[in-house]
């Protein structure tokens, strides 16, 4: 997923990775079996697995896909150690662009991740470069659509949520601590409403709208080709006007 953007980005982003599935079970197996590794197969015991598996169950990865991949990071001692490492930089115009990876090899991702920044007018920066203007939360996406806000209050506060943000058309926006975020999507699931998104999130403090055309084709050119890359899991970013980018 990229950047803290309203649903119909991230539902553009959804719909162009179901036709691309396997890559995106990829993705969310490798964190799942990640967060295995470094705490546990229980999810009530390893945030980071919770977290894992509501973002896969808000993917529609199937539960037994979940179930078989978390089963076989437990057992498998012989697979491949992933890293979790996190690259800063700057897109055209100043954009602040924080990319996560799991990589069996961090040469080649740091190579792949400075060179889509400088291919496409943008520079990588050091650690804390652009980590001060964001923060850290957990974000659950619910379906506006027969959804009583009221209850949605109620229950998702109920569950251990911080805040929820109701300005948006299609969705309300839960938040919540970014320990917390994989047992809130799973009441809330249970519950009986529809989770069209969840996961820990770098909220940007501020936003940068473009409007050169040549700086919105770069960067959104620059967002396809760390999305498109296996090691990057996500990448976060402040630009305000993104679906002025049409591909």
């Amino acid at each position: 997923m990229s950047g803290h953007s309203k649903w119909n980005n991230i539902k553009r982003k959804k719909e162009k990775t179901d036709n691309a599935r396997a890559a995106v079970f990829t993705k969310v197996g490798r964190e799942i079996a990640v967060a295995v590794k470094s705490g546990g197969p229980d999810p009530a015991g390893n945030y980071k697995l919770a977290a894992a598996v509501a973002k896969a169950k808000a993917m529609n990865v199937p539960n037994d896909n979940i179930e078989r991949i978390i089963k076989k990071a437990a057992g498998d001692s012989d697979s491949a150690n992933y890293e979790e490492i996190v690259y800063e930089g700057y897109g055209p115009c100043g954009i602040a662009v924080i990319v996560e990876t799991l990589t069996d090899n961090r040469n080649r991702t740091a190579g792949d991740v400075r060179h889509y920044f400088d291919k496409y007018r943008g520079n990588m920066g050091q650690s804390g470069s652009v980590m001060f203007m964001f923060s850290r939360a957990g974000v659950i996406l619910v379906d506006r659509e027969d959804t009583d806000e009221e209850k949605l209050m109620d229950d998702a506060l109920n569950a251990g949520a911080e805040d929820i943000l109701t300005d948006d058309e299609a969705v309300f926006e839960v938040r919540t601590g970014v320990n917390d975020v994989g047992a809130v999507s799973e009441e809330l699931s249970g519950m009986g409403y529809n989770i069209l998104d969840a996961g820990a999130q770098y909220i940007p403090s501020t936003t940068v709208k473009l409007t050169d055309p040549d700086d919105i084709k770069a960067m959104g050119r620059m967002l396809e080709a760390f999305e498109d890359n296996d090691d990057i899991q996500n990448v976060w970013h402040n630009w305000e006007n993104e679906e002025d980018y049409e591909g």
